[in-house]
């Protein structure tokens, strides 16, 4: 028998440690209807399982298949959903290059430091997620022990 898509949401919703706000805060619906998604009291739109993709690291396919999410509905899911924030991006950058540049012996590395200790602090002020905020202190901290 297929999972209910509700209680998926639920249960990824919850290995992640978010509320139905924070949920709802991230697709700019309400908690409620946050709540109604995840009770099968409503059904959501392709727009919705999208972004859920997204925020869960999934496919839009991944999180409906073998649910109950109408057949009708899913054929008309995006093949990829945006996965990752620009905070996340940014970081992987960060360390691909500090990687680089530790392979080559340090070099550059006092202004590659610098500028990504500059890119951080601008991406500090406007991330609003704690498990940002706290991903770019860490990155702050090792950049400072370089």
């Amino acid at each position: 028998m297929a999972e209910n898509l509700g209680r998926r949401i639920a249960r990824l919703r919850g290995e992640l440690g978010w509320t139905q706000q924070d949920l709802a805060t991230r697709l700019a619906i309400s908690r409620v209807a946050v709540s109604h998604l995840e009770a099968g009291l409503t059904v959501p739109s392709e727009r919705t399982v999208t972004l859920l993709a997204g925020l869960f690291k999934l496919e839009p396919w991944e999180l409906v298949e073998n649910t109950s999410y109408p057949q009708a509905k899913a054929e008309r899911l995006p093949p990829v959903a945006a996965r990752y924030t620009e905070v996340e991006l940014q970081l992987r950058l960060m360390e691909a290059e500090l990687d680089r540049a530790d392979g080559a012996g340090g070099a550059g590395g006092e202004e590659m430091t610098a500028a990504w200790r500059h890119r951080l602090e601008l991406l500090r002020k406007c991330a609003h997620d704690a498990r940002e905020q706290e991903a770019l202190r860490l990155a702050l901290r090792r950049l400072r022990g370089r």
